[in-house]
């Protein structure tokens, strides 16, 4: 088991680090894009992990020059992704230490993901009963890479930010710990990278 003694407290990131959703995401995505006109490119979409919803459909309006409606967009992307209704796996390597230290460390998860859809993911999974804290996209006004939602956990857990360690699969995510000054853990294809 690693040894996450030396912090106080423990930050998740929830879709590609405790719980393997970014394949439905991802078909989710690539329907939304051919339905909007937008190219489909699944390594630059798997490189925003952890931005909200809103804030991917800006950067495809920018990247691509078109100018859709975020909100109408990121709507049809929720429905499509809820429509698929997939039951979510969870990562073992992350779960056991969040198992590990649950109730030992504070714990909580910043997602990129909108509150409805964590809370259920979460609770469908088990973890939400593991964990002190959910700061998702619908708590903050700016989201990944800005650590606005480290610092929101952080926060509420009562913990200083150099005291935390998050885990995140994604580069966005990784700059936004940097950010927050937290020490961060990759996750890539379930396992830690160090």
């Amino acid at each position: 088991m690693l040894d996450l003694t030396a912090y106080q407290a423990i930050v998740f990131d929830m879709d590609g680090t405790l719980i393997d959703s970014m394949g439905s995401h991802g078909i989710a995505w690539r329907q939304t894009c051919e339905r909007y006109g937008y190219p489909f490119d699944p390594v630059y979409m798997h490189n925003l992990g952890g931005v909200p919803t809103d804030q991917t459909v800006v950067l495809l309006n920018e990247k691509y020059g078109l100018s859709h409606d975020v909100r109408e967009v990121a709507q049809l992307k929720r429905e499509l992704w809820e429509k698929l209704d997939e039951v979510p796996s969870l990562i073992p390597a992350t779960v056991e230490l969040l198992q590990h230290y649950s109730g030992r460390l504070k714990i909580g998860i910043g997602t990129g993901a909108d509150r409805s859809h964590a809370l259920k993911m979460l609770q469908q999974t088990g973890l939400l009963a593991l964990v002190d804290t959910v700061v998702t996209a619908t708590d903050v006004d700016q989201g990944k890479p800005h650590p606005e939602t480290f610092l929101t956990v952080a926060a509420q857990l009562g913990v200083a930010p150099q005291h935390c360690v998050v885990f995140e699969d994604t580069a966005i995510g990784q700059q936004a710990a940097a950010a927050a000054g937290m020490d961060c853990i990759l996750v890539q294809n379930g396992e830690l990278q160090f």
